[in-house]
């Protein structure tokens, strides 16, 4: 990187999903210099389509993030593909250190890292994540309905994503594979609902011509699925954050970074947005998110800039039109 280049920003976001992207496009918006940095590992990569975003609804995951990128952009904002490998507090900034080598700064810090989903280690499950390894119905249970569908028990939440399913089609079957048969008032409501129930464990899931036929127990038998339906370890990538001080904690399905309301976080000037924080906001409640952590963010930055001005006047004027003119050049670019 030329050292004429600059490399100093008002905000740099971490990850360039949708609470990323849209936190970036509200902070561009606002005039504030922002540069997100993403890895490209999106975790609905394995997706073909985004569903329950009004508008956008049957859109390819690329093909959002694309044009997000390209407002973002359109608004001063700048886009960098690289991995962030360590974030930490300097006198007056945080330092971003990237993989290749290069460092950027910031005044704060938004991360949007998003999740990583740990599947059971049953053969086939891996391959067919997204496709007809499904998770969240509202996601697609449409694509799926009225299909046979297996609900491959992994905890105490099993049955309730198999009386979930039941929305969508009549076809359910609940495989335990391990985890505690249900008893009293949830057993009850699975038998009303017409929901099988199958004790036997799981051997692998059975494939033919690059489609789903259903899933193999050990017994030998085949339970018919056109799909599976199975809750993961959602487990926060939180890497970058570590020497913030900033630890993931425990969740039932996994792990997450808790927050305040709109994303704000015990470290000073860090905020989180999107499935980092919250572990089952789909791809719309994660834009709504960014959304909010960047007017945030802004906010606390239009407090700093005041107070700064109230103690150096003409130091906080200078830096701001060197802001503007900066981002009406596209000086911040990497």
């Amino acid at each position: 990187m030329s050292k004429s280049q600059l490399t100093d920003y008002d905000v740099v976001v971490v990850g360039g999903g949708a609470a990323g992207l849209n936190a970036a496009l509200v902070l561009a918006r606002s005039r504030r210099a922002v540069l997100v940095i993403d890895s490209g590992r999106p975790r609905n990569a394995p997706a073909a389509h985004v569903h329950g975003f009004f508008s956008r609804d049957g859109t390819p995951p690329g093909e959002l993030l694309a044009e997000g990128r390209r407002e973002i952009t359109g608004y001063g904002g700048h886009v960098l593909d690289a991995e962030v490998r360590e974030v930490e507090r300097g006198d007056e900034r945080f330092r971003l250190r990237l993989d290749d080598g290069r460092e950027v700064r910031a005044r704060r810090v938004l991360l949007a890292t998003g999740l990583a989903d740990e599947l059971p280690d049953v053969p086939g499950l891996a391959e067919r994540w997204g496709r007809d390894v499904l998770h969240c119905p509202y996601c697609h249970g449409w694509e799926v309905r009225d299909e046979p569908i297996a609900v491959l028990g992994t905890g105490p939440m099993s049955p309730h994503q198999a009386l979930l399913f039941r929305q969508w089609s009549d076809r359910i079957t609940l495989l335990l594979d391990g985890i505690d048969r249900p008893t009293g008032e949830q057993a009850a409501k699975l038998a009303a609902r017409g929901v099988q129930v199958i004790a036997e464990p799981v051997d692998r899931l059975e494939i033919a011509d690059d489609r789903l036929r259903g899933v193999r127990l050990r017994s030998g038998r085949l339970v018919e699925a056109s799909a599976v339906a199975v809750a993961p370890r959602m487990v926060a990538r939180s890497e970058p954050a570590a020497r913030l001080g900033l630890e993931p904690v425990p969740h039932p399905a996994g792990s997450h970074i808790p927050s305040e309301a709109g994303g704000r976080t015990s470290i000073p000037g860090v905020w989180v947005a999107g499935n980092l924080t919250d572990l089952k906001a789909t791809v719309v409640a994660a834009a709504a998110s960014g959304a909010e952590s960047g007017a945030m963010i802004n906010a606390d930055l239009v407090e700093e800039d005041a107070e700064r001005a109230v103690k150096e006047p003409f130091s906080a004027v200078a830096e701001n039109r060197t802001c503007e003119v900066a981002m009406g050049n596209g000086r911040h670019g990497l």
